[in-house]
């Protein structure tokens, strides 16, 4: 298993993470995998799916060899489905929301949590309870603009944008100092109607455009 600083490094060097629902196991499985093939490989397997945890098994299982895979899981509201996630090999703890007893459990087992917040408050909380990088969530209410506020009193906070992020505006959440954002209907949306290569095809184009927003960022 992955150190907790490793996998913390590894999801903010990713950039983009694939938030995967899904209508049933299959569904969640293959769009996971498309997105992998697309060049997104941090997954946010989210609890809303059925048996999100044998997906996750099943999906660590057959990605055991390739390090750049790192399979998280996603929309965890309690403590119970934290402990069924990391048992199942989640890497990382995502939940829309701050919770303490999800904090205390991902603590107890060495395993990063970002939970969701939108406040000042939330993200204070989440600081002392542990929690390196929080997403600031939703992404399309509070804008852009709530990123760079937010390093005003806390410089140090990772922050991971998700909901409401496109390719129109992937460059204006990264110049305002998001560090990594979470992607979910405008890549996998087409995974609903089983059009798993266009997900693909999805994860492939914010792939490249990151890759370019990257670039820039080191010219500049």
């Amino acid at each position: 298993m992955l150190e907790k600083s490793k996998v913390l490094t590894q999801v903010q060097n990713s950039g983009i993470v694939a938030v995967v629902r899904g209508n049933s196991k299959e569904e969640a499985y293959q769009t996971a995998k498309a997105c992998i093939k697309g060049g997104v490989s941090s997954i946010e397997l989210a609890f809303t799916a059925p048996n999100a945890d044998q997906v996750i098994g099943k999906l660590n299982e057959e990605y055991a060899d390739d390090e750049n895979v790192l399979i998280g899981a996603g929309t965890v509201l309690d403590a119970p489905t934290a402990r069924i996630a990391i048992i199942a090999g989640a890497r990382y703890i995502v939940s829309p929301s701050f919770s303490e007893e999800v904090a205390k459990m991902c603590n107890l087992y060495t395993i990063p949590y970002i939970p969701g917040c939108m406040t000042p408050t939330d993200i204070q909380n989440a600081l002392t309870f542990g929690s390196e990088i929080v997403k600031l969530f939703p992404g399309s209410i509070v804008g852009s603009s709530m990123v760079s506020e937010l390093h005003g009193p806390f410089p140090q906070v990772k922050i991971m944008v998700t909901g409401g992020v496109t390719l129109a505006n992937l460059p204006e959440w990264f110049d305002k100092g998001a560090k990594i954002v979470g992607v979910g209907g405008q890549m996998v949306g087409p995974a609903a109607h089983g059009d798993f290569e266009k997900v693909t095809e999805n994860a492939r184009v914010f792939k490249e455009q990151l890759d370019r927003i990257l670039s820039d960022q080191v010219l500049a």
